[in-house]
């Protein structure tokens, strides 16, 4: 009996310390993708000009290029070229996606807060970003305030979620909320008739506007809701991969080249219709480029 709930004991200690030993070798990015020669960068379908599908298999977008960028000074970390690999993530999986390995950079549109810091590290701010609200221009909806009792569409797993239900709490203005399972299905949700109103990040509105089949039909109104960092993901103590990546984003800041990349994507006519999402970097991401940080949201609400 001793020697089988010694056995037992054995085995418990062994399945406890395996996930550990799983998990330090999943946060060596570089020693990753050497011995793989793949790196796999998570992306999104609709996340305005950060990132989104060109269709077949492409995606192009700010952070995805900012990406790229860095992992080119990951194939030289590694000594070798690699295969980039694109998986399509979602807002409720893209963390445990970059917890458990299976993507190695996340390249959306992902707010640095404390709760996420927890779980992820984030490279240095690139964007900041302004929560507004998209509704149709025939409604007369100016404000948050007139969307009382009316359909309010925001992604499942986003920090606007919880932005809309402490409006709600602080104000005492209900909303019915109604969710979409991404970016372009909440748009949608607007766009049919089914929401009307879409609070979501300003850039992630105006990038579905500019592209959906009638830009000239959508406004974005209201106050500035909410004012949030948004930032690369890569894997939580993994200090080697994590300096690569800062130092990828601080050198192009440097250079000049991220302001170049931005008005790329946000300013000048972009694949695959050639719209404009017209949106020129805020005096705000301006002050995150001066001064590179990874300093979580909770921190701009101080000021």
């Amino acid at each position: 009996m001793k020697k089988h709930l010694l056995a037992l004991a054995v085995a418990s200690i062994a399945a406890s310390l395996t996930p550990l030993s799983a998990q330090a070798q999943a946060t060596d990015t570089i020693a990753k993708v050497k011995a793989s020669g793949t790196v796999t960068m998570g992306v999104r379908d609709s996340s305005g000009a950060l990132s989104y599908t060109l269709g077949d298999g492409k995606y192009g977008g700010y952070h995805v290029e900012v990406c790229q960028r860095i992992v080119g000074n990951l194939e030289k970390a590694a000594g070798k070229k690699l295969e980039v690999k694109y998986l399509a993530v979602t807002s409720q999986n893209r963390i445990p996606l970059i917890q458990n390995g299976t993507v190695d950079i996340e390249c959306g549109s992902t707010t640095n807060n404390a709760t996420r810091q927890k779980d992820v590290s984030f490279v240095v701010t690139t964007y900041v970003e302004e929560v507004r609200i998209a509704v149709k221009a025939a409604s007369g909806i100016t404000s948050i305030n007139q969307l009382k009792d009316k359909n309010v569409a925001t992604t499942t797993g986003t920090t606007s979620v919880q932005l809309l239900r402490k409006h709600e709490r602080a104000t005492g203005i209900d909303f019915k909320e109604v969710f979409g399972k991404d970016h372009a299905d909440s748009f949608l949700l607007l766009e049919s008739g089914r929401a009307d109103a879409f609070v979501m990040d300003g850039q992630i509105l105006a990038g579905n506007i500019a592209t959906s089949k009638s830009p000239a039909d959508y406004k974005i109104v209201g106050e500035v809701l909410n004012v949030e960092p948004i930032a690369i993901m890569v894997h939580k103590d993994d200090a080697a991969f994590k300096k690569l990546a800062d130092d990828t984003v601080k050198d192009l800041i440097k250079t000049g080249e991220l302001a170049k990349i931005y008005d790329k994507w946000f300013v000048q006519p972009i694949p695959p219709k050639n719209t404009r999402v017209g949106l020129p970097a805020s005096e705000a991401t301006k002050a995150a480029w001066a001064n590179p940080n990874d300093k979580p949201a909770e921190d701009y609400a101080k000021k």
